[in-house]
């Protein structure tokens, strides 16, 4: 369902229990509010459960100083009111103590979001605001003068981090994404050096116009693969495998169509009918879909046994494609079964590069590949086959993350790589 249609309340209580299931707040921790055309400021209570949060819970504060619901409103009010004041075109604000953020914040350093183009451009600027007592007129103050500053996402100093955006649908997805790269940097770092992208890579490059597809009735092959499509979307978010922001999944329709995602949609509000039906040059009318629509029409076009392709940034894949760091998968039967070996590509852009890109693909030899700073390219015989290997993919790198405090890495030798090849016929 599109969050924007839904009221100020239920906006609010819908977002704060995604964040609370995600683990991104904690019971007491946390507040989020949206500000009216008319000035008031709609915001979550003081000292009610996060994960138990009602329609009934949200106060709202209106600009004659009156106020109305069941609780008061957050002890945090005075800097979501200060910000509306100091920052006019914000209308929603999102602040709250997600673990990999506030890590940052008690290291006094800014996450970079130059490792990945999208994350650069949709959080925008970052910085710092001076520790003030949680409550006070002070950190309002602080955290507000950031702000005007031109800061969209504001770091508190020991404390977490407060987002604004046009609307409680950015602000989320800002404060999602910023915690994404965090965590992300955070295991990245563990692994080595992390190479953020030149700046002539961190413009968004945007698919070229693209021609209206007839409008035709679709068959009830392509009513299954949108439904499709989207259950494993969902189920891919909620297992982490993507966010709200990041992600393209597609199905082959025929030889020159195929369904996609659409762009700048939140991965759990897409539904059939909002899935593109696009080809290489061509979509259906009105619709736009994703930027990795070029790379997957260049691939269905070279490899006709695939159907089903996948763009993905799983938190462990992607801190070796920050890297640059050699994944091995010769480490249980079952990575190197359905994975192949994953070779690391140097940075291409889906759209710029999605030709050269699309050429390095195989399913029956590189099935999986990593992108430096693009995370994971994917490719099945249908649906399940690719949404299987990403979770493989992202389930060996977890596992070799975990492995690396206990000791040296010791794959499968030579021998059992040899009889694995014989036995399941991997390429």
């Amino acid at each position: 369902m599109d969050s924007s249609w839904l009221h100020p309340r239920d906006q609010l209580v819908e977002t704060m229990r995604r964040i609370y299931r995600l683990r991104m707040t904690t019971t007491s921790g946390g507040n989020l509010s949206i500000r009216d055309p008319d000035g008031g400021i709609w915001i979550t209570p003081a000292s009610v459960d996060k994960g138990r949060l009602r329609p009934a819970d949200i106060v709202c504060a209106h600009a004659d100083g009156t106020r109305t619901g069941l609780h008061r409103p957050s002890s945090e009010f005075p800097f979501h009111r200060e910000i509306y004041r100091r920052r006019p075109d914000i209308g929603a604000i999102v602040h709250a103590h997600p673990g990999a953020l506030v890590a940052f914040s008690i290291c006094r350093q800014l996450p970079d979001t130059r490792v990945q183009s999208l994350a650069h451009t949709l959080c925008g600027k970052i910085a710092y605001a001076p520790y003030a007592c949680p409550g006070s007129e002070q950190l309002g103050q602080n955290i507000a003068a950031t702000f005007a500053s031109g800061a969209d996402c504001v770091m508190l100093e020991n404390h977490g981090v407060v987002i604004g955006g046009r609307d409680l649908k950015e602000a989320f997805q800002r404060f999602e994404t910023l915690e994404f790269v965090a965590q992300t940097l955070a295991k990245a770092a563990s692994l080595g050096k992390i190479n953020p992208l030149p700046d002539d890579q961190l413009a968004e490059r945007l698919l070229p116009e693209l021609a209206p597809l007839p409008d035709t009735a679709p068959s009830n092959r392509e009513k299954e693969l949108r439904t499709q499509l989207c259950d494993f979307v969902h189920r891919s978010y909620e297992q982490r495998l993507l966010i709200s922001t990041v992600g393209a999944f597609s199905a082959r329709l025929d030889e020159t169509q195929f369904v996609i995602t659409p762009r700048r949609r939140d991965r759990l509000e897409l539904d059939p009918a909002g899935m593109v039906r696009a080809t290489l040059d061509a979509c259906e009318t009105g619709k736009r879909p994703s930027r990795n629509a070029l790379l997957h029409a260049h691939i269905y076009l070279k490899n006709p046994g695939i159907g089903a392709i996948i763009n993905a940034q799983p938190l462990h894949a992607c801190a070796y494609s920050m890297t640059r760091t050699p994944l091995v998968t010769h480490t249980i039967p079952e990575s190197y079964i359905v994975l192949n070996d994953v070779p690391m590509l140097p940075y291409h852009c889906a759209v710029a590069d999605a030709e050269r890109l699309a050429a390095e693909v195989s399913l029956a030899k590189r099935p999986v590949l990593l992108v430096e700073n693009e995370g994971a390219l994917v490719v099945g015989k249908n649906v399940l086959d690719a949404f299987d290997r990403l979770e493989v993919l992202e389930a060996t790198c977890e596992a070799l993350f975990i492995s690396r405090p206990l000791g040296p890495l010791v794959p499968m030798p030579p021998d059992a790589i040899t009889e694995l090849k014989r036995v399941f016929n991997v390429a």
